[in-house]
């Protein structure tokens, strides 16, 4: 129901899904560029319309209230980024409890603008041992999916190229918003 429901939707809101559904039952989906509440809204529909059952991590405070349960039943997991938890160690127990999980990490961390993604998307995929699978949305074109499925190496800067060239024509809701593909430890390189 889920599916024809989110292309019906697809459908009115013109926007066209690209890409195959990935055959790996267990991954991280990176959910970038994120720059407006619609990216959840979008990626939830695209996600439906591969039938698959997205799991997503969102700020805690979008967990209170009434609210809270329907964030939660859409697969919600709050983070509360004002501490420091053992995030990356709690979702790579998740995968390896699960037979089929799917989890997307926005890695901007923000809808405004950053000058590096948190690497928490490497880390989770290293210590759980599941592919990165890129995904995204593409406003102009009204252009969404999925993407390649990238297993990370431990070569950070080599797996991140490859993020790079995917991410490169990809346009975000506000692209001034939308910050380069890099992670912090990058940022020292880029300079020198």
């Amino acid at each position: 129901m889920k599916q024809h429901i989110a292309r019906v939707m697809l459908r009115l809101t013109r926007w066209t899904v690209v890409g195959e559904r990935p055959t790996e039952t267990k991954y991280v989906l990176i959910a970038a560029p994120h720059t407006s509440n619609w990216d959840l809204f979008y990626m939830l529909l695209v996600s439906f319309h591969y039938d698959v059952r997205l799991s997503w991590l969102g700020k805690h405070s979008l967990f209170r209230g009434p609210l809270g349960a329907v964030m939660r039943r859409l697969g919600g997991i709050p983070v509360r980024r004002d501490e420091r938890s053992q995030m990356v160690a709690e979702l790579a127990r998740r995968f390896q409890a699960s037979d089929t999980l799917v989890i997307a990490i926005p890695p901007e961390g923000t809808r405004g603008r950053s000058d590096w993604w948190k690497s928490g998307f490497y880390r989770v995929a290293e210590a759980a041992d599941v592919p990165i699978v890129c995904a995204y949305l593409d406003y102009p074109s009204r252009t969404g999916g999925y993407g390649p499925s990238i297993r990370p190496t431990g070569d950070v800067g080599s797996d991140m190229d490859q993020l790079r060239e995917y991410y490169s024509g990809v346009v975000a809701k506000y692209p001034d918003q939308a910050g380069p593909v890099r992670l912090r430890a990058e940022q020292s390189t880029d300079a020198g």
